[in-house]
């Protein structure tokens, strides 16, 4: 039918274009994030690529459910200020009826969104966490780019090391700058090799000399070594008992009951039942006066969009701290939702038939 073929095709091209523009703001802010986290030594610059795609795989269903819904509200809005709205009514298309279309396109971004949420989404944090526990692993030694000074992950230690082996477990001209309340030392050697005893790493270096000045009384001591061993950090241990909820798979946070794992799956399932809301949501609220300037309708859509994803999760931290059951919240947030969805529909859709109804007079 035309009328479907003309809107599905409208929609497609706004949902196209707007993805496009919402991706690339996102992934830039998340380049620039991740870049911060390269930057401050919590992630390898090597996985900076990898991690960006993970973080960019994780925002993905906000972002369809988002550009599809900005996509609906701009398309019908444009045709109320077109006047096509004006047209189609007048054939007896009712508003009513673009419901059909618009979920004939949205079915296929919704069950991507819900594929995401449930199964991509835990893969990709159980991943995004073992890169940055792996290189947290690493040692002190390890994280020294060849030629810089790095610090320590607590702040205590500068480094500077030439490194000569392809094992990053021995190095030469090393140079160790240590500093804390009272005393500050300046150890230099020839070489210096990584050792691991128990969850204990550390740093061995040999034929050297070490400078210490005592802050308070400003005595310097200076001394020659042949091997001196400076710890480099207990070794992080992977959380495997208990992992984070995120990292958990769909199935499993079904099958454990627990507070925190029915408010992640609640987040879950919220955001698949609000992308659907806010398809039906932006065909009521897209109506707008052709006569009047501006985009009060979009801006309004937006705010529907930013207060209804703070319910999602508000809902998780409900669930998550025992306030409330799984199923009420879904029920309170998404059911109300559908309610108020339909409410609007059926208003925009026979509320000017009711204005010409008028009650009649009763005689004195």
């Amino acid at each position: 039918m035309l009328f479907d073929s003309t809107l599905r095709r409208d929609l497609a091209r706004s949902f196209a274009a707007t993805l496009v523009v919402i991706l690339t703001i996102v992934i830039t802010m998340m380049l620039i994030r991740t870049l911060g986290l390269a930057a401050n030594g919590k992630v390898a610059p090597q996985d900076v690529v990898l991690l960006l795609t993970y973080t960019a795989l994780s925002h993905l269903p906000t972002m369809l459910s988002l550009s599809l819904f900005i996509a609906t509200v701009a398309t019908l809005t444009r045709m109320y200020r077109d006047s096509e709205m004006v047209i189609w009514f007048t054939s007896g298309v009712s508003l009513s009826r673009f419901v059909r279309p618009v979920l004939r396109l949205g079915w296929p971004v919704l069950t991507l969104v819900m594929l995401l949420v449930l199964f991509v989404w835990p893969w990709v944090n159980q991943h995004s966490a073992a890169l940055k526990e792996r290189y947290e692993r690493r040692s002190d030694l390890s994280r020294i780019v060849p030629g810089q000074f790095q610090t320590s992950r607590d702040g205590r230690r500068v480094f500077f090391i030439d490194r000569d082996s392809q094992d990053n477990r021995n190095g030469r001209n090393a140079f160790i700058l240590t500093r804390d309340a009272n005393h500050e030392s300046v150890v230099s050697a020839r070489s210096g090799r990584i050792e691991e005893q128990g969850d204990r790493r550390f740093i061995v270096l040999e034929q050297g000399q070490r400078n210490e000045v005592n802050l308070a009384t400003r005595e310097k001591t200076v001394s020659r070594f042949a091997s001196y061993s400076v710890l480099a950090g207990e070794r992080a241990l992977s959380n495997v008992d208990d992992p984070p909820e995120k990292t958990l798979p769909s199935v499993e946070l079904l099958l454990h009951p627990v507070p925190r794992y029915q408010g992640e799956l609640t987040w879950r399932l919220g955001l698949v039942m609000g992308a659907a809301n806010l398809l039906l949501l932006a065909i009521g609220l897209s109506a707008t006066n052709p006569r009047r300037t501006g985009n009060w309708s979009l801006l309004f859509a937006l705010l529907s969009f930013v207060v209804y994803y703070n319910l999602i999760n508000l809902s998780k931290a409900w669930v998550a701290g025992g306030k409330a059951s799984m199923g009420g919240v879904l029920l309170a947030t998404h059911g109300s939702a559908f309610l108020l969805a339909l409410a609007l529909l059926w208003w925009r859709t026979y509320a000017r038939n009711l204005g010409h109804l008028r009650w009649p007079r009763m005689n004195a």
